[in-house]
């Protein structure tokens, strides 16, 4: 199915609510064929893009209250245009997590099949394996993950230097120490979530807290939740400056995360949000990643390292959340990385 004809038939929707499938047919000029308009419609209808209203030869189709979060976004297309360039929401938006994302689900019922049957798998192969060779797995996933969620962030040890530092703590030559510092801070952090597998049942700001603090312990870095401006490389967008707003959007993520019952959605939401909200001055996202993964292991899910997700994909999936709240891009990098997860330990 091309892009092009399901744009269309959603740009029309917009601008034409509350139309019939043969009147938007009739609508469009015959230039899809009806058919074709019909399984768009179901299509759309399953990925929550448009809502209906009415039954049988009654329905009709109106854009949903998930459009604008939900719809895949070419992110290069997207991207070509310069952050100056750029349409976007420049300032948090209050309603997002109270209004929105507590309304909607995150996942397509085919996603949902995808992941649970992955998660599947992932128990079987644990069921299959001794304490030992289950440790050792863990501790490869561990190793990825802290070399690239330092990545992410400008870190330059590669995975070989990053496994060396850990398993046998000895620093590469000519690395900036700071380097060294973050990725024994991410594998200390792990390690807690492993030991502390609850911690973040339910989620709480002060669990959000101390495990920001073991990721940014010797760093230089204000561990306290901000009390002034930061900006954002890359972005127009600015997130709350107010220590009184940050705490009370972090309660509100809590309670949003708290309320789902699938863990992947408590876990994609955590992700993208903690970094949207950006509570502290440094370790946003570093933050974001390893309490989503303590979500996903406190529930016995499989954690994922992001071992082969292109740090510069990964950045402009996330500013697409901060400027538009579409999280379809950091959606899929979401799901495809838990299936490399699931398909590569353990």
């Amino acid at each position: 199915m091309k892009a092009s004809t399901t744009d269309s038939i959603l740009e029309y929707i917009k601008i034409h609510p509350l139309q019939s499938s043969k009147e938007i047919h009739d609508g469009l000029g015959g230039s899809i064929g009806y058919a074709t308009v019909k399984r768009v419609l179901s299509k759309l209808l399953l990925e929550n893009l448009v809502n209906t209203e009415g039954k049988g030869k009654a329905t009709r189709y109106v854009i949903s209250s998930s459009y604008q979060l939900l719809y895949p976004v070419d992110l290069n297309q997207y991207f070509e245009k310069e952050q100056d360039e750029r349409q976007i929401k420049s300032s948090f938006d209050f309603d997002l997590i109270t209004a929105v994302l507590n309304q909607i689900q995150l996942f397509t019922s085919e996603e949902k099949q995808r992941v649970e049957a992955l998660q599947s798998k992932f128990t079987d192969n644990v069921s299959h394996l001794s304490p030992s060779a289950y440790n050792k797995e863990l501790e490869r996933l561990a190793i990825d993950l802290s070399w690239k969620s330092s990545q992410i962030e400008g870190n330059t040890y590669s995975l070989l230097e990053t496994e060396r530092l850990l398993k046998d703590k000895e620093t590469a030559a000519g690395k900036p120490k700071d380097d060294a510092v973050m990725l024994l801070n991410h594998k200390d952090a792990i390690n807690f979530i492993i030991e502390h597998p609850d911690y973040v049942m339910p989620l709480k700001i002060g669990a959000i807290e101390d495990i920001h603090s073991l990721l940014i312990k010797d760093l230089k870095v204000d561990r306290n939740i901000r009390r002034r401006k930061v900006g954002i490389s890359g972005t127009n967008y600015t997130p709350l400056d107010n220590e009184h707003q940050i705490r009370e959007a972090l309660n509100e993520m809590c309670a949003l995360v708290n309320s789902k019952e699938n863990p992947f959605e408590k876990s994609l939401l955590t992700l993208v949000l903690l970094s949207y909200i950006q509570a502290f001055a440094d370790g946003n996202k570093r933050t974001a990643r390893i309490v989503s993964n303590a979500i996903l292991m406190a529930h016995h899910y499989c954690p994922i390292s992001f071992r082969t997700v292109d740090s510069i994909e990964y950045k402009k999936a996330m500013l697409l959340f901060y400027e538009q709240n579409n999280i379809s891009a950091f959606k899929k990098i979401f799901i495809d990385q838990f299936e490399f997860a699931v398909n590569t330990y353990f």
